[in-house]
């Protein structure tokens, strides 16, 4: 395979190329699914459109959307568009709120996939030869798998880490000297952690470029990464159903908001309680169309995540803004829509507080209930009860004047939250069911 030039032509091409180029692959991808995929075939139908009602890009917006749902009720394989024969790679979902959703990949796909994660890698800075540590999970997970492909396919060296055994993440960056990171923006800081455990100063290594991914992260924790690593770090984003990590990614020269690879996936943001198309700049619910997969093309999938698309600036393709939240993780406490993202940001405006926190919510009689349990820094390890209880104080009332939504906040030491190595999980709900 040839390494992927400096830019691709197609990222500095006009709006009017990439449309036509849209347009061309969206009509081939929606007779491909229509012929190849029963369910998709079922669903056309019973909506009353057909591969060639699509006239122009809005006419999208005719077609129904593909659910997780949908992904389940045909498990395993009843979304492939290519006979199993041909699919080269399988991943799958965690399955943890029911059965697991299952992706598979033509070796064109595969290519397609690596070539979007060099891509995106190189559009953070790096270039072929740098070295790269990846902390995503592999397996099933896409994670893993995804960002070692495309950070070969840009000729960069790998180390094919994954995730867990944090000293020895932070044993092989000291010894190895890797530029770039390639982990969840939560378990990054837990590194950090370890670093600073180990005696050790996690600003002074080699690391210069962190990529983060696979859960919702603010501009605050972007801040706070930067600063106790002396990184550049850049967000990068996809999901499994659509292809995994590489869909959009950040570029170093603007660091606002990820780049759509509009060549390969078609945008749309809708209500998502209507399911209308909301023009640009306006927040709503994301939704994708894939436009080049064969073993698994998606149409109109439903990613939940809460985020707006912008103007392109660094590249001539549209960006994503930061995901608020997801439309199925918004907690509606006592009447107010609260989104852990929006915890997140109080939580790091706090100077003696660390970005670890878990949420809890709980039924007392018939209304819920919000608890914040989160962690001194260590630079406050040695801090009385008095200080934690005012660290508290001050945490409900910011949240309290910001969010308008009353909580219970417990502040425990340093190392009290368990961390995760992949992505973080901050919502234990404990309402009856």
């Amino acid at each position: 395979m040839n390494r992927p030039q400096v830019l691709d032509p197609i990222e500095t091409a006009s709006r009017d190329e990439i449309a036509a180029l849209q347009l061309a692959r969206l009509r081939a991808t929606l007779v491909h699914a229509y012929e190849h995929v029963g369910h998709y075939r079922a669903k056309f139908d019973a909506a009353g459109v057909r591969p060639e009602d699509l006239k122009d890009l809005s006419d999208l917006a005719k077609f129904p959307f593909t659910a997780k749902s949908d992904l389940r009720d045909t498990y395993p394989f009843g979304m492939f568009a290519v006979p199993r024969e041909r699919v080269v790679r399988i991943h799958a979902s965690s399955g943890t709120t029911g059965k697991p959703t299952v992706v598979g990949y033509t070796q064109q796909d595969i290519d397609h996939w690596a070539d979007l994660v060099a891509r995106s890698i190189r559009a953070a800075g790096g270039r072929a030869g740098d070295m790269v540590h990846v902390s995503y999970g592999y397996g099933l997970f896409t994670g893993g798998l995804g960002a070692h492909y495309g950070a070969e396919r840009l000729g960069c060296t790998v180390i094919p880490f994954g995730g867990g055994q944090t000293e020895r993440q932070v044993q092989l960056i000291v010894d190895f000297k890797p530029a770039i990171i390639m982990v969840t923006p939560s378990y990054f800081l837990a590194i950090a952690d370890e670093f600073e455990r180990q005696g050790l100063d996690p600003a002074k290594t080699s690391l210069r470029i962190g990529i983060h991914g696979a859960e919702p992260w603010t501009d605050a924790m972007r801040a706070e990464i930067e600063r106790r690593f002396n990184t550049q770090a850049l967000d990068i984003y996809g999901l499994s159903e659509v292809m995994g990590p590489g869909v959009a990614a950040e570029c170093v020269e603007t660091k606002d908001g990820p780049v759509i690879w509009e060549d390969h996936f078609y945008p749309e943001i809708i209500d998502p309680a209507t399911g209308r198309v909301l023009p640009d700049g306006e927040l709503g619910e994301l939704v994708f169309t894939s436009l080049t997969k064969e073993a698994l093309p998606i149409i109109r999938y439903r990613t939940r995540d809460l985020t707006r698309l912008l103007p392109p600036t660094a590249r001539s393709m549209r960006r994503m803004g930061r995901i608020t939240g997801r439309s199925d993780d918004m907690l509606i406490i006592r009447g107010v829509n609260v989104f852990p993202s929006q915890i997140e940001e109080m939580v790091l405006k706090q100077p003696c507080l660390s970005p670890h926190y878990v949420l809890e919510v709980s039924r007392d009689g018939h209304l819920d209930e919000l608890a914040v349990l989160v962690e001194m820094k260590p630079d406050f390890a040695a801090a009385d009860a008095g200080k934690k209880q005012q660290c508290a104080h001050d945490l409900e009332h910011h949240i309290k004047s910001y969010i308008g939504v009353s909580t219970r906040v417990r502040v425990v030491d340093h190392g009290g939250i368990e961390r995760s190595v992949g992505k973080a999980k901050r919502v234990i709900d404990r309402r009856p069911k």
